[in-house]
Order: structure tokens, then C-alpha cells, then sequence
């Protein structure tokens, strides 16, 4: 990637042709313009009439994980992390910047390339609401808004620009979000201690979601109408799993003594606030224990979306 972006900036110069002195650019601003990206490299950049504003950053400098409250990501300017402005003789478009071989007009006329500085990425989880009523939400997307501090510019003619603050500008990345598509029954490991029980449920597909959860709630003695046993979502005692996995995961997977290393997990998410709720009836000689989460969020590091008021995890059939 490095390579072909110095190509880039080797192609654009070769072909420029005018005098620097023809134009003078004392300041660059590009507030108003929204961020784009090309599809075939790391490159983000801002395009307006003649002019661009270039960013070449790793990759994984955007790692879908949400930044810290006023701890922003913070990269150093150097031969990894880039940023270049192009003054142009002419329009330009997105093919100045993504294609390998750039198209030979229009040409630079005037360049900066960042010498020093640093480019603070914040980042933020893109929400967006499942059911309003049960206030559930999912993880659509990431907003990454990049700051560059104290960046310094060296032109071609040997000066200097500096700024100690410039906004570069917001850059959203787009996810597939999570589905949480659970079309199996709730089924349960044979009993292995005295404290808790593991439920748990598949996609029939590529997820899970699990709970570790208190016996004293799966008490085969009808609840009361309306009157739930109730427990809080812990980290071990009612601990709530969901995980992502990188292939197909049926029942098989689970009860065991260690996680089997296929398939991958892919992401894993655990369950916080909010309680576990269990009504009980008696059906025939069995007891039908039904188990709802309340209020509950799934995390994982900084992100976190809302599950809603009432999430239906299922019932579970007990044979006394």
C-alpha cells in the first residue's frame, strides 16, 4: 500500500508542468466537503474544484471499537501515516487519487506534504433503534472524526505552513450489523455444579447466545402471577454471552469442557445491567420455566447496544 501510494504521488508530479511560482496557496480549508475513500486502497481524501486533501493511515487504524470519552487514537505523522494537499491546474475527480496511474491532466501545481504532527482519530458507534417501543437497538456503523494537531507542512519551495488544530473531517465506516437471528429452542448442559445452569440457543447459522444462569431461579415450583423470580445480569453467576462465530455452529459445539477451536469465534459480546426474569408453570408432570432479559446491554470493549425493555431468551422444559 505504501508503495502505491508513493506511485501516486510520483505519477501526478512527473506529469505537472507549471511553474510553482504561477500560483501561491497560503491557507487550505476543506470544512465544507465530505470525506470519501477509495474502494481499492487505505486512501481517504477531501475533493474539492482543483484541489485535495490526501490521508493515508493503515487500515486498522479503524478498528470498529468505540474510542474512550476524551481519549481519542493518536498516530503520529511519519512515513506510515500521510497526509498530502494537491493544488491542481484543473477539475479534478476521484481518479486523481485511486487509480494506480493517475490520468495525466489535470497536473499538480502545488503540493504539501505534513512533515510533523499528530492525527487523532475519535470514534463513536453509529446507532440506530430496532423497535421504539422495546427501545432496542443495533450497531449499524462507526463515526471517525479526525483531527490533525500541530501538523506542520513543508511546500516545495522549502517554507512552511503550520496548524494547530485542523479538522479533517468525519469518515463513517458501514458494518453488517449484528443479527441475533436465534431460530433454535433453548436447551441446557447436563447439571454440573450446584450454583448455576447453562442455557443456551443457536441461529441455526452462525451465532449464539448463552446464560449461565442461577439455579435459584429455575426452581421447579410454579411462580406466582406476575411475580417473576428475578436475579441481575452478573460475570459469573447469570453471566449472558452472545458470540459471532466464523462458521456454522449448531448444539454440538456446546457442553463441553474447553471451547472447540471451530468454529472461530469472531466476536464475543457479554451481557451488562438489567435482570433475568423467570416465570414457571407446570405443564403435565414438567415444569416450563420461561426466561426473559430485561434492560439489557451487550458489550464489548468501548461499544455497547441495548437489547430493549423485554428480550424473550426462551423456555426451557424441565423433567423433575
Amino acid at each position: 500500500m505504501m508503495k502505491r501510494f508513493l506511485g501516486i504521488l510520483c505519477c501526478v508530479i512527473a506529469f505537472s508542468s507549471c511553474d510553482d511560482g504561477d500560483l501561491i496557496v497560503e491557507t487550505i480549508n476543506f470544512d465544507q466537503v465530505t470525506t470519501s475513500s477509495c474502494s481499492a486502497n487505505n486512501l481517504l481524501f477531501k475533493m474539492k474544484e482543483s484541489e485535495i486533501l490526501i490521508l493515508n493511515i493503515p487500515k486498522n487504524s479503524f478498528d470498529e471499537n468505540a474510542t474512550p470519552p476524551d481519549n481519542p487514537k493518536e498516530l503520529v505523522i511519519n512515513t506510515t501515516n500521510q497526509v498530502v494537499y494537491n493544488f491542481y491546474d484543473g477539475k479534478v475527480a476521484t481518479n486523481n487519487v485511486c487509480d494506480l496511474i493517475p490520468p495525466s491532466s489535470p497536473n499538480v501545481e502545488t503540493q504539501w506534504k505534513a512533515s510533523d504532527g499528530i492525527i487523532e482519530i475519535t470514534t463513536v458507534a453509529v446507532k440506530t433503534t430496532v423497535d421504539e417501543n422495546n427501545n432496542s437497538t443495533k450497531i449499524t456503523g462507526y463515526k471517525n472524526t479526525i483531527v490533525f494537531k500541530n501538523i506542520t507542512f513543508t511546500k516545495e519551495n522549502g517554507t512552511e505552513q503550520f496548524y494547530k488544530t485542523f479538522s479533517f473531517g468525519d469518515y463513517l465506516q458501514s458494518i453488517t450489523p449484528l443479527k441475533l437471528d436465534f431460530k433454535q429452542v433453548l436447551s441446557a448442559c447436563p447439571e454440573t455444579d450446584d450454583v448455576t445452569r447453562y442455557v443456551y440457543k443457536t441461529s441455526d447459522s452462525d451465532e449464539s447466545i448463552s446464560l449461565n444462569i442461577d439455579k435459584k431461579l429455575l426452581k421447579n415450583e410454579d411462580t406466582p402471577e406476575g411475580k417473576p423470580r428475578i436475579g441481575n445480569i452478573g460475570i459469573d453467576i447469570n453471566k449472558l454471552v452472545y458470540r459471532f462465530y466464523g462458521g456454522f455452529v449448531d448444539n454440538t459445539y456446546f457442553c463441553k469442557d474447553e471451547d472447540p477451536a471451530e468454529p472461530e469465534i469472531k466476536e464475543e459480546w457479554l451481557g451488562a445491567g438489567g435482570t433475568v426474569e423467570v416465570t414457571t408453570v407446570t405443564v403435565g408432570n414438567d415444569f416450563k420455566h420461561t426466561i426473559v432479559l430485561k434492560n439489557v446491554n451487550l458489550e464489548k470493549g468501548n461499544n455497547s447496544f441495548s437489547l430493549g425493555k423485554i428480550y424473550q431468551l426462551g423456555s426451557l422444559t424441565v423433567v423433575p
